[in-house]
């Protein structure tokens, strides 16, 4: 009888679910392709339901649940940066601790009453049966994620994100069915949050808008790099680095950067939706120009530390796809694996897999072509679903075979006109 893991990420950013079996990748899904809230947060009901239906299972054929972080050691970094920084915060401690006393605190609790609501729906047992649930930590899930899908029998792993519990970039090394931490930089110092501070300066959504950012850069002038490294960072030969952290408010308020960072530029951050200027467009490439140059060293230093000829990476930062191709070029590794799912939904794959390979040490499974099955890992749907759903919504639509399909596109495309596909 197959064993089903069941990972899942939510609470933070991103929600997911994913099921594994016998080590394979079965399905992933995140909870934003049902709720229709973009990076949707909330408890993936849907995602897991989705998962658990297109096995034509239920709570009581799954081994384990694991959730992709431990909440007391985040709630440990909370407690201690707020108290560090006191009497500053005051109001994002306050507005920060209601959530957590009413749903994170007693995260395990809460989760057990959300799979019971779920059995309950789908059996309706009256005693309905709640599986083990498991905790990993944040940077551990990344790694998993990283590296048990790759196509490596070993290799060094690169996680960098905006923070974890503690960690914001961690190194590890993976040797068949097992990873082992390296070492770690810990909050407040952060690859991923000095990014985002940019993001949210030039007037982007933190955590959606970043890929905006890297996508400005190539039309900048990385005009202000010895500005950021002069006042901003210190990047050490190996690739560590310290924030200056007088110039952010990520770690005490609702905001990411602080007035003397206003200053320092010499401009009030870029209201959403107002003109974007060269001066955002430079500060783009300047930013985009220091996160590669940490990449790289960080890089160099981890091919010298390990000697391991394959880097697999993940974590927000890794979805810089930029940055990955100067890695590439730079031929520190000789193969690069990024994990198509780097932020923390991917994480539920991650966990899920860390359970099967570390909790009961599974035989690593290695898929020399792709494990991830072309990320293709969520929702079916058939013609008949879609011509059903559109006339539920009194949608206008027109059916076409394949050869009038194709030159129908081709006609619009001629006439200038913007086509969504969905497949």
């Amino acid at each position: 009888m197959k064993k089903f893991i069941l990972g899942i990420s939510c609470f933070y950013h991103d929600s997911a679910a994913a099921l594994i079996s016998e080590g394979e990748i079965i399905t992933a899904v995140q909870e934003e392709r049902f709720s229709r809230k973009k990076h949707d947060s909330s408890f993936p009901i849907n995602s897991i339901k989705y998962c658990l239906d297109s096995q034509k299972i239920d709570l009581r054929d799954i081994e384990s649940i694991i959730y992709y972080e431990k909440p007391f050691l985040t709630f440990e970094r909370l407690l201690e940066t707020y108290l560090g920084i006191a009497p500053r915060g005051a109001r994002s401690f306050i507005a920060a601790m209601q959530v957590w006393l009413k749903e994170k605190l007693f995260l395990k609790t809460e989760l057990k009453n959300k799979f019971k609501f779920i059995q309950k729906k789908l059996v309706q047992d009256l005693e309905p049966h709640i599986p083990e649930i498991l905790f990993a930590e944040h940077h551990q899930s990344h790694a998993a994620a990283a590296f048990y899908p790759s196509p490596f029998e070993d290799a060094a792993i690169l996680c960098m994100d905006a923070v974890g519990e503690w960690a914001t970039t961690s190194a590890w090394i993976g040797k068949n069915n097992q990873i082992k931490p390296l070492w770690e930089i810990s909050f407040p110092h952060s690859l991923g949050l000095l990014y985002s501070a940019f993001t949210y300066y030039c007037g982007f959504k933190v955590n959606s808008g970043e890929y905006k950012l890297m996508g400005l850069a190539p039309y900048g002038k990385p005009n202000y790099v010895d500005k950021i490294k002069n006042n901003l960072i210190d990047i050490k030969e190996d690739g560590s680095f310290r924030l200056n952290i007088s110039y952010f408010k990520y770690h005490r308020g609702f905001q990411m950067t602080s007035k003397k960072f206003h200053n320092l530029f010499g401009a009030a951050p870029r209201s959403r939706e107002t003109e974007i200027t060269q001066f955002h467009m430079d500060l783009a490439a300047s930013i985009q120009v220091v996160t590669e140059e940490i990449v790289l060293k960080i890089a160099r230093s981890l091919k010298e530390e390990t000697g391991l000829k394959n880097l697999c990476l993940a974590g927000g930062v890794a979805l810089n796809c930029v940055a990955n191709g100067k890695l590439l070029e730079e031929k520190i590794f000789d193969e690069i694996w990024v994990q198509p799912a780097s932020g923390d939904a991917g994480s539920s794959i991650g966990s899920a897999l860390l359970v099967w390979y570390e909790h009961y040490k599974k035989p690593r499974i290695i898929n020399k072509n792709d494990s991830m099955k072309g990320s293709y890992l969520g929702c079916n749907f058939s013609n008949e679903e879609i011509i059903n759903y559109l006339n539920k919504i009194n949608a206008p639509f027109e059916k076409l075979d394949d050869e009038e399909l194709f030159e129908e596109l081709a006609k619009l495309l001629d006439e200038g006109k913007v086509i969504g596909w969905f497949n």
